[in-house]
């Protein structure tokens, strides 16, 4: 874990989102370990929920030490964010950063529950991202506000330029799965093996003609999906334009969390966390 730290954006939020609400403080600390820490926890948990055995281009913990350990190494590492914010004394912190925790479990169950029924709507979509990722990096967001001494208000919407903005992290993700060529270190396709509805799937079968949705709504709902068959529904998507229509999408939101901002005064640190919001949008991996 400590040698494929990944990019550790989340306490990026946190610490530009204080530094733009009067300063970074021991408090702000805490925060970014506290939100690294349960987010982590989170990564290795998910890996043992879908069964995955690769992370960031590596092997994952799941992979190397089986569910039962990598269960217990989660667990440590929820405590170790608790205890931190107790010793701390930072229970309006850690208050923030459950609730986006327990947000995060109710969008992984609902997502299983959806996909389970084959096709869910871009409501119920929106409605998933938000809670399994928007929620936590608006934690992050809301959290650095409130530890450099922020007043509610400020609070409030530092936490809606972290939900909009990790709306736009999200779909930026689901676009990765439709890259071949992607350096994120996760499998190609590797949500469409699992059943998981994107939005640039999302966005095809809403305009496909009855034929080609029978046809690839027949694909999504077989057992397994042989490489032949995944690729027929990358190439489908790709003609559909839901690709497109999702970049247009991430770019929404990506935007409406940069004008969020806008309403702040000018600073090093306010320009800094502008670029952090259109490196969301224009990573790489």
């Amino acid at each position: 874990i400590f040698r494929r730290k990944g990019k550790q954006m989340r306490p990026m939020f946190v610490f530009l989102s204080a530094q733009m609400q009067g300063g970074v403080t021991p408090s702000t600390h805490v925060a970014a370990t506290l939100i690294e820490l349960l987010h982590t926890a989170t990564l290795v948990h998910d890996d043992v929920v879908d069964e995955s055995y690769e992370r960031r281009g590596f092997f994952s913990i799941n992979a190397i030490w089986r569910s039962k350990i990598s269960v217990l190494l989660g667990d440590f590492m929820l405590a170790r964010g608790l205890l931190v914010s107790m010793e701390n004394n930072a229970f309006d912190l850690l208050k923030i950063v459950t609730e986006a925790v327990q947000e995060v479990s109710e969008g992984e169950l609902m997502q299983i529950q959806k996909s389970r029924r084959k096709v869910i709507s871009a409501d119920q979509y929106f409605e998933i991202i938000r809670k399994k990722t928007a929620t936590l990096i608006a934690a992050c967001t809301a959290s650095g506000a409130k530890s450099a001494g922020a007043d509610e208000s400020a609070v409030e919407k530092m936490k809606q330029v972290g939900m909009n903005a990790g709306v736009a992290f999200q779909i930026k993700d689901d676009l990765f799965d439709y890259d071949r060529k992607s350096a994120t270190g996760k499998p190609a396709a590797n949500d469409l093996k699992e059943k998981k509805f994107t939005l640039p799937l999302l966005h095809s079968l809403s305009v496909a003609s009855r034929e080609d949705y029978r046809h690839i709504a027949s694909i999504l709902r077989s057992k397994q999906m042989s490489p032949q068959k995944v690729e027929e529904v990358i190439r489908f998507v790709e003609r559909s334009g839901g690709l497109t229509y999702a970049h247009g999408k991430m770019i929404e939101y990506r935007d409406k969390a940069i004008g969020m901002l806008e309403q702040f005064p000018s600073s090093p640190a306010k320009d800094s966390f502008i670029r952090l919001i259109q490196y969301t949008t224009d990573r790489k991996h």
